[in-house]
This record gives structure tokens, sequence and C-alpha cells, in this order.
């Protein structure tokens, strides 16, 4: 009833300024109409219920009733503010989101993480590549296109912020918890596709979220588990770290996630996590750098700053810093007490507390939340799931796929009749599709299974050798096994070999590429990644791929070519 009369209230207004002259800007009474209804929300709240539009809350799609009636309370009780979607499906979550919106005095937020598209998080959703994979790609209008395709699924969804993309530059490949999440170790290239995708899924109505400020790519710790520390220097950081997050606020980005780090050069006092340090997020995000969009928390359940104090003592730490938005708390009802207790304390002043309610008020109106309207769950999945989705993932992993090698024209492979052409599979992965593709331009026997020493016996029969590493998770940066790059090493060093990894080119770093003719390295093991490869290898399709980030010090990037 009351968000009913709320949008009354802005009805009426909308009909009086509709009277006004007809010379007068619609701008202006755009910006009229949503100070108006910021104002109107705003002092219809409690100092509770303003507290509360400050959390988004972690919830989830597949699970029980406990935790359905959970949100249901807090947000009956509490006025949250949103919602992050995490595990679970696009119908229950869409069926979720009504019931929840229909609860909420304001419009709910609903965010999710979908840095490579909703199966982030989601089954029965579109999955696309991860950013490493982007960052391979020359022609950043590709990267656009994935932004544009992701907004369009998240507003079908009901969701109106993707917290994407990740902007971390990955300096450290030894980096635990970034790695392919990142588009490489070029701050130029990472800024260039981090706007292309930023740009896109904002032209959807969408917002972005540049994470993980002040940078999280150099570090060899996760901070889900610890407090990882950035030792560089502040020139070092300004230069680098933070190049490709002020190319962003530039370009307007919507949202910004502050990291929980130790950075000893930005935040004087020891131990204190960037997401809770005033110095890091007011005095140089807010007014060093200028940036007015919404600046969130990373996930406050994460160690890297549920170690440093109690929840609910977290989330006060992280209001007073100057965070707008505080994610993934472990005790919302506690942590509005522990707030509105300051507040009543004068500990916050009404000011600082109308800055960040007022600024998500206005970040809401901007989502259309000033007239929602319920997800319409009639074909749903079959939305989401249309064929655009995979003629865009063959466009990106075409233009994606990198050459690291080609010595003495290896590639492409034609039919020879003179050749025997034999074909090794390693690694966990599938590799069905690959082998099939190639098998349609050329002859070549598979000899996965065999023995390390029946394999050497056999392959004396062979001209040609096409190892193909198929990596079941290539999300991960560890290296080739030794054993497999034990084989690798044995058969090049007297058969010609082309090595075709899937998976990011971080599995190379221990193998010595000397004796192999030809690398290529497709960055993923999906069926598309796979089919284009085979074409490339039988010269239906060119390689114009370019390696994101270097494989380690012997092999800078574009080694090779």
């Amino acid at each position: 009833m009351k968000k009913i009369l709320i949008g009354g209230v802005l009805v009426f207004f909308l009909i009086g300024i509709s009277c006004k002259k007809p010379n007068e800007k619609n701008n202006i009474n755009i910006y009229d109409a949503k100070k108006h209804w910021v104002d109107s929300v705003y002092s219809s709240l409690s100092t509770k219920e303003k507290v509360g539009q400050l959390f988004m809350v972690a919830t989830y799609s597949n699970r029980g009733k406990k935790h359905t009636d959970s949100i249901q309370k807090l947000i009956k009780t509490n006025g949250i503010g949103g919602l992050i979607f995490f595990q679970g499906g696009p119908v229950r979550q869409a069926k979720l989101t009504n019931i929840y919106q229909s609860l909420s005095k304001v419009p709910l937020l609903i965010g999710i993480d979908g840095e490579w598209g909703l199966n982030m998080r989601l089954d029965s959703t579109p999955r696309f590549p991860y950013n490493m994979t982007l960052g391979a790609i020359k022609n950043d209008s590709l990267i656009y296109k994935i932004g544009s395709q992701i907004g369009k699924q998240c507003k079908r969804l009901g969701i109106h912020i993707n917290f994407a993309p990740v902007v971390d530059i990955n300096t450290n490949p030894k980096n635990p918890i970034i790695g392919v999440r990142s588009f490489g170790e070029d701050k130029e290239n990472v800024a260039n596709k981090a706007i292309a995708f930023t740009q896109g899924m904002q032209s959807e109505g969408v917002m972005a979220c540049a994470k993980h400020f002040p940078g999280h790519g150099d570090t060899s710790q996760d901070s889900h588990k610890t407090l990882p520390t950035v030792s560089f220097n502040k020139q070092r950081i300004d230069s680098v770290e933070l190049y490709p997050f002020k190319k962003l606020f530039e370009k307007h980005i919507a949202g910004v996630m502050v990291a929980h780090l130790n950075v000893p050069s930005l935040e004087p006092t020891e131990g204190v996590p960037s997401s809770l340090s005033y110095t890091i997020v007011t005095d140089i995000l807010k007014e060093q750098l200028n940036y007015k969009g919404l600046i969130f928390t990373d996930a406050l359940n994460m160690k890297g700053a549920a170690n440093y104090k109690e929840p609910g003592d977290i989330d006060l730490a992280a209001f007073k810093a100057g965070n707008d938005v505080l994610l993934f708390t472990e005790n919302a009802p506690k942590a509005i007490s522990k707030i509105v207790e300051a507040y009543n304390n004068q500990d916050i002043t009404e000011e600082r507390l109308a800055y960040s309610v007022k600024k998500i008020l206005r970040a809401k109106y901007d989502a259309n939340l000033h007239q929602f309207k319920p997800i319409d769950i009639v074909n749903l999945k079959e939305d989401l799931n249309n064929s655009s989705n995979i003629l865009l993932n063959e466009e990106v992993f075409s233009n994606a796929i990198t050459a690291l090698k080609n010595s003495n024209r290896i590639l492409p492979i034609k039919e020879n009749e003179k050749e025997n052409i034999a074909y090794i599979k390693l690694g966990n992965g599938t590799y069905k599709t690959f082998l099939t593709e190639l098998k349609t331009g050329i002859k070549v026997h598979d000899l996965t299974g065999l023995s390390e020493e029946k394999l050497l016996q056999e392959l004396k029969k062979y001209d040609k050798v096409i190892i193909g590493y198929h990596r079941s998770n290539s999300r991960l940066t560890k290296a080739i096994s030794k054993k497999d790059q034990a084989i690798i090493e044995a058969i090049a060093q007297d058969k010609k070999v082309v090595l075709n990894v899937f998976s990011s080119q971080y599995a190379l770093k221990n193998l010595t590429l000397k004796n192999i003719e030809g690398v290529i390295v497709s960055f993923e093991n999906s069926e598309i990644a796979q089919k284009i490869s085979a074409q490339i290898i039988l010269g239906k399709k060119q390689v114009v791929g370019k390696l994101p980030a270097s494989i380690n010090n012997a092999y800078p990037v574009n080694f090779g070519i």
C-alpha cells in the first residue's frame, strides 16, 4: 500500500510538470521528477528504514523455505535496500524476485555477479567467455556486443546492477583469485576492454560496477580467505592499478566495488582493509578521483574484512569509511542497529546518511524502479537462451584464439596422403568436438589413452602429432602437470608437434616450447572453442588473437609471432 501511495504522489507530480510551458527542456523535467521521487521516498522512511537502504543481502534461488522466509523477514522488518542473487535458476529467481519486490516498501535493487554472464551464478543460462579470453581480441566492438548481450539478459531477469567488469590488471601470474577474470596485464588493454563492456551493458539500462578498487591484480593471496597485501608505492598504484578505474570514471560507470586489501602506501593504519579505510574510500576514491557513482563494499563475509571486526562493527566501519552500499553482510539486523545507534548518538550525521541513501534512491529511479513492473515469467528461459548467444560466442573465439608459435609454417595442416597424423588428448577435459572437427579436413588417428611407453612406440609410425591439452576447469591458472609436460617434450624431440592449449596461457608457464613447431592458445575448453580451434589448424579460419598476458619471464606477450 505504501509503495502504491508513493507511485500516486509521483503521478500527481508528473501531471503537474507536464503542464509546464512547452519550451522548457525535457531534461529539466526529468531531473525535477527524479528529485521529487527521491526526496518524497526519503522523507517517508524512518531512520531504521533509511539505514536499511544501505544493505544488499545475499540470497539464493536454490535454497528452501527457511532461507526464503528469512529474506522476506529482512525485507518486511528491516527494510533492506537490495538483494544480490547467487546460485539457482532463472525462473526460480524471477519468481522470488517478484515475491520479494511485492513485500518491499521501496523497490529493491537487484544485483548479480555476472562477469561472464548469468551462467556465472545460474543454471540454464548462457555463458560467455572469461575476461582473459576477451582480452585477446583486438576489436573492442566485440566486447561492447558481449556487454550489451549480458545487459539484455540481466534486464530480462529483473537485474539492475551486474557486478562487472573486473578491471584488475593481472600482473601477477600466481594470483589465486583474479587470473582469467582479468582482461590481462596491460593497463590500456584492460581499460579499453572494460570501457567497451561497460558501455555495452549500460546501453541496455543495466548498471555496471568496476572491481576491485584500488586493484587486486598483483596479489598472491585470496581475499575470500585472508587479507592480501599490495606492497607497491603510491606512484605505482596511481599509474597502473588505478588507471582503468580512472578511465571508467570518465565514462560514467555507475558503480565501483572496493576490495578487501592491505595497502600500506595508501592506508597508514596497519591491517585496515581498503574497504574499511576512510583514506582509500573517501579521501582517494571520492575526493581525489572525484567519483560520484555508487560505492559498494566487496562481500563483507569475506575473511579479508570479516577477520578485522565483528559482524555489525564491520558494516558500521565500512559506512563510516564512505561506502554507500554494504554488500553481503553477515548479520543485517545487527548491522542496521549498529548504524542506527551511531546515528542517534550523532556519530553519523543526517547529511552523511542522506548522501548515500539518496544516491541509492537516484540509482533506483534510473533503473525505472519508480515504475516497477513484475518480471514476466512466460518464455523467460527461451528468451535468455536464443541462438544469438551461440553466434556471438563463435565470433568471439574466432577473434580471440591466438597462435603463439608457427615455426616452419606447420600451420595450417592440409590433407596429405603421404603424411600420417596422430592426435593425443592430455588433461582432464572433453575433446570430442575438437577431434570431430579436425577429421572434416584431415585424416587423424586418435591415440589417446595409451600408456606412455606404448604411445611413444606407436608414434614412430607418424609424421606429425597434434596434442590437445584440455582442462575441464578453464579458470585454473596452474601449469600443465609435470607428467604431461614430460610427455609433450618427449614427443617434440622426435616429431613435428602442434600443441593446442584449451586453457589460459598460464598453463604453459613451465613448458619448454623450443622443439614444438606450433602452439595455439584457445583459452577455454568449450565446444565452440574446440570447433574454432580445429578450423584454425585446418586453415578454414585465420588466427588473429593477441596474447593478453605473459606466460612467464621466458615467454612474454606474443612470443614467437
